[in-house]
């Protein structure tokens, strides 16, 4: 396996376990650095503690007391963990530096690197990058928030392999001197305000993707937002506009039929198997990055025509009796569930409820344009139900999970409808994760079949 060659520090505290951190104490370790472990979740005798210790790290577990800041010049921090854990403040209180385990990433890839990033659609567009990239028979791998941690299959790359990262904006906020190849931005909306606490702080982390490339890198953007259009004006990288409102000649844009690259046609919208304008964002800015990595037309074509969505995310389940059944259960904010409606001109029937974050809902009304019906769930159901009063929306149930809502939208639904899960709310008031409710949804729409 690879080692670090370029890594400046010689005692690193990693500050949490879970896969990024023990990622980020093996590769330490291995590569000859001294290492102290914080974990408050882990016990002295789990199995990998004991594997850690073993390879020669120190380890607290239980609790962060301040003493594990001694001796220690850099801190490997989960990028789950906010910035307000006291060890986090005394660290840089201390001046230490605060890094997450993608920082690693350049050290260890010889080939090119794609860094994607976005409030929303990061998932879709950096498999069908990766997937464009594949089937032009490029050697590509996938890593980041996408599941795999983008250390571990850093380590596994050949020389001229590309290595394709998800990254979200707590792994941003970590780099120092990380920078990808092609940097990717896919829109910037207000997200995560409780880790970030301003707009302009969760701005400014995801911006990070693009802060350290030269002349000699790209910057994929959104020209349809305003926000991308004013960051990158700063980039030092050669910037790759995408739209689908205006032509962009150096660019990626689409027209009422088509779907173009740097003035080329690349396929008509109609062969396209995702549906909505979010997707055709997705899609265009994948191109703009499979494209500048050597991907064929051919192969960009293939994957278009039979790519239906990533699981859990506007993913197409089934058609049954006529009826349209479409899991977004990471439809976890009002603005992907916007999105969802507003990519549909039939009848909707709209599975929505969660969490109650203190949010109301009205931002939602003008998407409601086309739902004849809601069935509603979890914490919020009374809040939407108000929601669907406003906007004159008569048939409203309310029922205890998913599974219900699916056997009650099925009732209440004619041929040509569409069924779509897109909650607006997290899942953690009834459910592990939005996957978890996801696949509840999938069973109970293949129980009808």
């Amino acid at each position: 396996m690879k080692k670090l060659t370029n890594f400046n520090y010689s005692h690193a505290l990693v500050l949490g376990l879970a896969k990024s951190g023990t990622a980020a104490a093996r590769l330490l370790l291995n590569s000859g650095v001294k290492v102290k472990i914080n974990d408050k979740l882990s016990n002295e005798t789990d199995d990998l503690v004991m594997e850690l210790n073993e390879m020669g790290a120190e380890i607290i577990v239980g609790s962060h007391p301040l003493s594990v800041l001694e001796t220690v010049d850099v801190v490997i921090k989960n990028p789950g963990i906010p910035y307000e854990n006291p060890v986090i403040v005394e660290a840089l209180k201390q001046d230490i530096p605060i890094l997450t385990e993608v920082e690693f990433v350049n050290d260890l890839v010889e080939g090119n690197i794609i860094g994607i990033t976005g409030s929303n659609g990061k998932t879709t567009t950096t498999t069908l990058a990766t997937s464009m990239i594949a089937e032009s028979k490029l050697p590509v791998k996938v890593a980041g928030n996408i599941g795999k941690v983008a250390t571990e299959v850093a380590q596994t790359l050949s020389k001229n392999e590309t290595l394709v990262l998800e990254l979200s904006s707590f792994q941003l906020l970590g780099i120092k001197n990380f920078k990808p190849n092609i940097a990717v931005l896919l829109n910037i909306y207000e997200a995560h305000l409780d880790y970030h606490k301003t707009v302009e702080n969760y701005k400014n982390a995801k911006y990070n993707i693009f802060i350290n490339q030269t002349h000699e890198d790209y910057v994929v953007y959104n020209h349809d937002d305003l926000n991308l259009r004013e960051a990158v004006k700063g980039a030092k990288s050669i910037k790759i506009p995408f739209s689908i409102t205006n032509r962009q000649e150096n660019g990626a844009w689409a027209d009422a039929t088509s779907i173009y690259f740097m003035n080329e046609k690349i396929m008509d919208k109609k062969d396209i198997v995702l549906v909505g304008d979010h997707n055709i964002e997705n899609i265009l800015a994948a191109i703009c990055a499979a494209k500048l990595s050597g991907a064929t037309n051919e192969a960009v074509q293939k994957v278009l025509k039979t790519f239906s969505g990533v699981e859990h995310r506007f993913q197409f389940v089934a058609r049954i009796a006529g009826r349209l059944f479409y899991n977004d259960s990471k439809g976890t904010n009002i603005l992907a569930t916007q999105k969802a409606l507003d990519s549909f001109s039939q009848p909707i029937i709209l599975l929505a409820g969660g969490l109650d974050r203190g949010n109301d809902f009205d931002e939602l009304l003008p998407s409601l344009k086309n739902v004849k019906s809601m069935v509603l769930f979890g914490q919020t159901k009374m809040k939407l139900k108000a929601l669907a009063n406003k906007a004159g929306i008569n048939t409203v149930e309310l029922v205890e999970d998913v599974t219900a809502a699916v056997e009650k939208a099925y009732s209440l639904s004619r041929p040509d409808d569409v069924i779509l899960l897109s909650p607006a709310c997290a899942s953690w008031d009834q459910y592990r994760s939005f996957e978890e409710r996801g696949d509840m949804f999938i069973k109970a729409v293949h129980t009808l079949e």
